[in-house]
């Protein structure tokens, strides 16, 4: 029985003491025991499924307006509701999908490639920007495009600059870049749903947040997300069920499961525009930036490219917007306007010899999904995200999903976003 003394104070905690409790009843194996007691948990118990108002975005917004509701909210993404749709609609109607930054700047490049000159932003995109939007969308960037084109152009640095500015990005609707949903209109769960589906979704099935629908409303009632897992775990960390775990190194756990070859990551001197295009292309949140081929100096995340569209005034001194460019450019403009956030932080690193629990409080205390293991003279060894950590905790039994993901379309496999 737990005493007063001994009651957990927290949300997140509660929801481990609850683990706990089951851990004790169930008869089972450590690994079989922890799915049993994540597939016996309810979403709608999850400490941070209703702690917020969801951030959705009409699809009539521009998208000029949608980058300022995300950046604002410090999200993502956000669901995206159709304005056209009727009012009884179901919530696979109600919604043409999720939009992110990601998405948003990719479909910007893409249509600036095959703009046809027409207007004053066409004329700028073909006289000085189009070469690098080129190379953003076809690899050019590349070292070994650059090896043999050693006169390869980049991205200029007023192009985002005259991009914000222009027509073309202030009449574009957020409706009009549904090509860059990943699905139609989106995996969700609804609250009946496990903690193990859940974790399964986010690890071995690669989402990075997930909309909880309410089935009476017919909405979405809340957005499970990465930050908020993580948080929960670090809340579990002395909990006898995660101890075991959690006292374990990485190298004993098999952990980093991607080494440093594997690494998907780009040279400082490269277009910052080559760092996102590879973020979208291999479906990652962040890599890190190395100097002299295997020393990482910093991270950039999905989330940074917000300051491509939120601040493009800041890399109008450089020739060309680098990934180091970019990554001086915008610490320097997060400190002088007293804004928080991971890249002011600098590059977070760990051993193979710390513990897991040890990478769960870094990743925690710095918001951030994925951590750089590195050697003594901090050379990359690899990386660790919340995809492997859970891979860890959970297994997904045989035949698990079923149907559950009838219904929902992903994107068509040559869709050029």
């Amino acid at each position: 029985m737990v005493t007063e003394e001994e009651a957990p104070t927290s949300p997140a905690a509660k929801l481990g003491k609850e683990v706990e409790e089951l851990w004790d009843e169930a008869q089972l194996t450590p690994t079989e025991k922890l799915n049993a007691c994540f597939e016996s948990i309810p979403v709608s118990e999850f400490p941070h499924a209703s702690s917020s108002k969801v951030i959705e975005i009409k699809s009539d917004a521009s998208l000029g307006e949608a980058v300022r509701l995300l950046a604002q909210n410090k999200i993502l993404s956000a669901p995206v509701v159709d304005v056209d749709a009727p009012e009884d609609a179901s919530w696979i109607d109600r919604y043409l999908g999720m939009v992110e930054f990601a998405g948003i700047v990719v479909w910007i490049l893409h249509q600036s490639e095959k703009n046809d000159g027409s207007d004053a932003f066409s004329s700028a995109i073909e006289d000085s920007m189009r070469p690098a939007v080129v190379a953003a969308a076809s690899g050019m960037g590349s070292p070994r495009y650059r090896s043999s084109q050693p006169g390869s152009p980049k991205t200029a640095g007023n192009f985002f600059e005259l991009l914000t500015s222009s027509d073309f990005y202030k009449n574009t609707k957020v409706k009009d870049i549904s090509g860059s949903f990943r699905w139609a209109p989106f995996l969700a769960l609804q609250t009946s749903n496990s903690f193990l589906t859940m974790l399964l979704l986010l690890s071995k099935y690669r989402m990075k947040s997930i909309p909880v629908v309410d089935l009476g409303a017919q909405k979405v009632e809340s957005i499970i997300t990465q930050s908020a897992v993580i948080h929960m775990l670090q809340e579990c960390a002395d909990l006898q069920w995660f101890k075991s775990l959690g006292s374990k190194k990485l190298c004993e756990l098999g952990l980093p499961l991607v080494n440093a070859s594997q690494v998907i990551k780009v040279d400082e001197d490269e277009p910052v525009l080559q760092a996102f295009r590879l973020l979208r292309e291999n479906g990652v949140g962040g890599l890190p930036v190395v100097r002299g081929g295997n020393k990482p100096v910093a991270n950039i995340s999905i989330r940074d490219i917000q300051f491509l569209l939120t601040a493009p005034e800041i890399y109008k001194d450089y020739r060309s917007i680098t990934a180091k460019n970019f990554v001086t450019s915008v610490k320097r403009y997060l400190e002088n306007n007293h804004k928080a956030s991971p890249l002011v932080s600098g590059m977070i690193t760990c051993r193979k010899e710390d513990t897991l629990k040890d990478v769960i409080t870094k990743l925690d205390s710095e918001e951030i999904h994925r951590i750089y293991v590195v050697d003594e003279e901090g050379s990359l060894e690899g990386v660790i995200t919340l995809r492997d950590i859970i891979s860890k905790i959970v297994h997904e039994p045989r035949g698990y999903f079923g149907d559950f993901f009838d219904g929902v379309l992903p994107l068509p496999a040559n869709s050029r976003v």
